[in-house]
């Protein structure tokens, strides 16, 4: 049985995550590794994981072992809309992280049978009531909403790469989704605004639900039709490698969504603290190895931890 944080309804769906998935060669201050299981869809698939069936949809090449999708399967992951494409290897992604954190530099990415990913959807896939879009191409993710009947709750992410070159592409796509998670810097480059405040409320206005920016170290802010929401980060001393803490975070956040079958505004904001300590792990080692490892109960007395600590009772 997998492992996974009790809800408290009986009615938890499945979810579908839609993404990249590749292997990663990460230099941080504290050392390096290679071949590092990562990619979007695997950090937000195993995150989610802890709380309802995740169905992985994404592309990897001849070069992912058995190994590899084991550990996948171990956790639970509906592996049926995984392709494989023999043609040539694994998206890959070589990346170095300075002193303290704030900036990486990509030193190499091969896209390889990424380039040519066309996310079909699995025909028992097209009922999910809960989608995460990971950060690709907007055109790709708008092509996976296209296969839905609408009435799904979706979560999109994006990166600035798509700011910059696909804007109204980007643009299009979230008018259509019910919550749009964003990082600070990115909020201030597609809306104009260096008060997060103020971009918040301007990335509402261009459409989505609810909108949430994150601000890494110093935690995320939920804005929302029936008001905001902040929340500070856990406190983690461990920091050893931050790739996938955003994908960590939306995975857990939607997949306990998803376990409570609830949308509202109260079970969103119950959801970030979920989402919060679960990538609280994920920096905590390189790659997946910590998220993958540390056990809902983890999870859970992180939570109890974080109440504590905001909580002015």
């Amino acid at each position: 049985m997998v492992d996974k944080i009790s809800s408290d309804s009986s009615e938890s769906a499945p979810l579908l995550v839609v993404g990249s998935v590749a292997f990663d060669n990460v230099i941080t201050p504290y050392g390096s590794q290679e071949g590092i299981l990562g990619g979007a869809a695997s950090y937000c698939s195993f995150a989610a994981s802890y709380f309802t069936q995740p169905r992985m949809v994404g592309v990897i090449g001849n070069d992912f072992g058995e190994e590899y999708l084991s550990r996948l399967r171990n956790r639970g992951i509906d592996l049926e809309g995984l392709q494989v494409d023999k043609s040539g290897p694994t998206f890959f992604w070589k990346g170095k992280y300075h002193e303290n954190f704030n900036r990486r530099d990509t030193l190499d990415i091969q896209l390889n049978v990424f380039e040519k990913f066309r996310p079909d959807l699995p025909q028992n896939y097209l009922d999910s009531k809960f989608v995460l879009l990971g950060n690709i191409h907007p055109a790709l993710q708008m092509h996976v909403l296209d296969q839905l009947d609408g009435s799904a709750f979706v979560l999109a992410d994006t990166i600035d790469l798509w700011i910059e070159t696909e804007r109204n592409a980007l643009l299009g796509l979230i008018k259509k989704v019910s919550l749009f998670v964003i990082n600070d810097s990115e909020a201030e480059e597609l809306t104009e605004e260096n008060n997060v405040i103020l971009a918040g409320k301007k990335l509402r206005e261009m459409g989505p639900e609810s909108v949430i920016i994150k601000k890494g170290e110093h935690g995320a802010v939920l804005f929302h039709e029936e008001g905001s929401f902040a929340l500070p980060a856990y406190p983690v001393t461990e920091l050893r490698d931050p790739t996938g803490a955003g994908d960590s975070f939306a995975g857990a956040l939607i997949g306990r969504l998803a376990s409570r079958n609830r949308t509202d505004f109260s079970s969103i904001k119950e959801a970030i603290l979920y989402g919060t300590c679960t990538a609280s792990l994920t920096v905590e080692a390189f790659g997946c190895d910590r998220l993958e490892s540390a056990g809902s109960s983890a999870i859970s007395q992180r939570v109890e931890g974080l109440k504590k600590l905001i909580s002015i009772d």
